[in-house]
């Protein structure tokens, strides 16, 4: 197909506006026009032309290197492949209207082979919506992951090209956000130091008054409290944006995923701990928790359960205490799949918190379908919970709601898991005992069965874990008596002399004192018969 390059001046006559082209009388110096080239390009489907153009060339040599690039490009598809052709020249003309870099050939070549989008001129922003969009999962999940895109991905990286993303360009990203960070910090500790110092300032007086106005002004004029990006949602930042860009892989726009190979900071997992009579007695002092995962010992347990066991929801503790759901699934939890006559239930679902506002949705993973033995006790309780919930329904009459689930409202509606959770924490505030949170109800129960020696792979099936080392990772706490017998057996498991020698040394030491404790009563004997007078004849 044709195409050319040639010179182009753009000087203009300045009574009409028009250019002066060939007329230019500056037009035969060396440096005065710049060169242009025009390639012609296949037709469309309807038949209308198409070309590539561009200009600005400083020389001659520089505009024949690109139009040799352009008839490169050309050249890629075979003359009998229509779909090939028709797509090489809808991407130069696109390049050409757009003013867009050419592309390499080779990497079109590869592209133009595997079927993917020729101009990989779509933002990572675009793509983000578009991957969005397409998510098909639960209300909550969606949320989080706009939450990541709209907070964080596309401010820092939506306007850059999605196929030439790099790890470094994450990097970046990471790096400013924990920059972001330290200044948040340093400005809540500023606010903060404001907010303690007007409250130092008196109420009375005209100059306290000015005084309490002006830095009352200040805080206004100051950034709001606000928290940091912690790790945990870094790394949920990572696995989002490593999710989307997978997609795009699996829809070959792109066929490197640079979010795989970002590092960051890791997340220390948080270790439940025990409620030692230390710990407690250090809280009652301080009112710190050792660790934002606390466990009951089994006696703390038993004091809260007798301590609720009047209240409307103690099912739902004893339930969580002893078997380990999880708050949405106690929640969800129907009667329909609950047999206290086999003493079993299977969890099928689950009410699901997203904002305020709460949705039955299935569990979140294949082994969150699972079937729960029960205890004879907890059968019995949940019965009795049964025959509770009959008499509120004759009590509520027609205005009653059949959701059909084990614990709900007194109309029969929908327990809210948020204020279950608030409920739970002003119970376990009144009970006196340290604090704990809801979920580590299933912790401890988790420790629970650890220490009755029950094995792990039941225990983790018991709490829908999909893998044992979860179950061992994170919920596996030691109550003090279980460490003490696991400590004293494994010490009697290696024969030391050291031990022997100071076991033999004991028993001599042992045998000493009880000789001198017999010779100094022996003395003691003697001295009282000498020290008697004798008796008057």
């Amino acid at each position: 197909m044709k195409g050319s390059t040639y010179r182009r001046c753009s000087c203009r006559d300045p009574k009409t506006g028009k250019e002066l082209g060939a007329s230019c009388p500056k037009r035969n110096s060396r440096n005065h026009c710049t060169y242009s080239i025009r390639q012609e390009l296949p037709p469309r489907d309807d038949g209308s032309r198409r070309s590539f153009a561009r200009g600005g060339y400083s020389s001659r040599k520089a505009a024949q290197a690109d139009l040799d690039h352009v008839r490169a490009l050309m050249g890629l598809a075979e003359s009998d492949d229509s779909e090939g052709v028709q797509l090489i020249a809808e991407m130069l003309a696109e390049v050409s209207g757009e003013k867009l870099p050419l592309p390499d050939v080779e990497e079109t070549r590869r592209r133009l082979m595997a079927g993917q989008d020729l101009v990989g001129n779509l933002t990572v922003g675009e793509w983000l919506d578009r991957w969005l969009a397409g998510k098909r999962i639960r209300k909550s999940g969606i949320s989080r992951y706009e939450t990541d895109v709209r907070v964080h991905l596309k401010p820092r990286i939506g306007d850059r090209r999605l196929d030439r993303l790099r790890v470094s360009h994450l990097s970046e990203m990471f790096t400013a956000i924990s920059d972001a960070n330290a200044e948040i910090l340093e400005q809540n500790a500023q606010r903060r130091a404001a907010v303690e110092e007007l409250a130092t300032v008196p109420w009375k007086g005209a100059e306290n008054r000015a005084r309490r106005k002006a830095m009352k002004a200040a805080l206004d004029a100051m950034p709001p409290f606000r928290r940091i990006t912690g790790p945990s949602t870094r790394q949920h930042i990572k696995a989002t944006l490593r999710a989307a860009l997978n997609d795009a892989i699996g829809q070959q726009i792109i066929t490197f995923n640079p979010a795989a190979h970002v590092e960051i900071d890791p997340v220390r997992k948080r270790k439940a701990l025990v409620w030692t009579d230390e710990r407690v007695a250090r809280w009652q002092q301080t009112g710190e928790k050792p660790s934002p995962v606390m466990v009951w010992t089994p006696e703390q347990t038993g004091a809260f359960l007798d301590f609720v066991a009047t209240d409307r929801l103690y099912a739902m503790w004893h339930l969580i205490a002893f078997r380990g759901l999880r708050r949405g699934e106690a929640c969800g939890q129907p009667w329909s799949e609950t047999n206290l006559d086999r003493h079993s239930l299977t969890v099928t679902g689950q009410l699901v918190q997203d904002g305020w506002e709460v949705e039955s949705s299935e569990p979140k993973t294949d082994s969150g379908f699972r079937v729960v033995a029960l205890d004879d006790d907890t059968a019995g309780v949940l019965e009795r919970h049964r025959k509770q919930q009959q008499v509120e329904r004759e009590e509520w009459g027609p205005a009653w709601i059949d959701t059909g689930l084990v614990f709900t409202q007194e109309n029969g509606s929908w327990l809210h898991p948020g204020k279950v959770t608030d409920l739970f924490e002003r119970l376990v505030a009144a009970s006196g005992l340290p604090p704990i949170r809801l979920h580590d109800l299933r912790h401890g129960a988790a420790t629970l069965m650890l220490a009755a020696g029950i094995d792990v792979k039941i225990v983790s099936d018991t709490l829908g874990h999909s893998d044992t080392r979860i179950t061992r990772d994170i919920y596996q706490s030691v109550l003090p008596h279980v460490g003490k017998s696991a400590a004293e057996a494994t010490a009697k498991l290696v024969p030391l002399q050291r031990k022997a020698d100071a076991e033999e040394a004991e028993r001599k030491a042992e045998k000493a004192r009880k000789k001198a404790k017999r010779t100094k009563k022996a003395r003691g004997e003697g001295k009282k018969k000498a020290g008697q007078k004798k008796p008057k004849k």
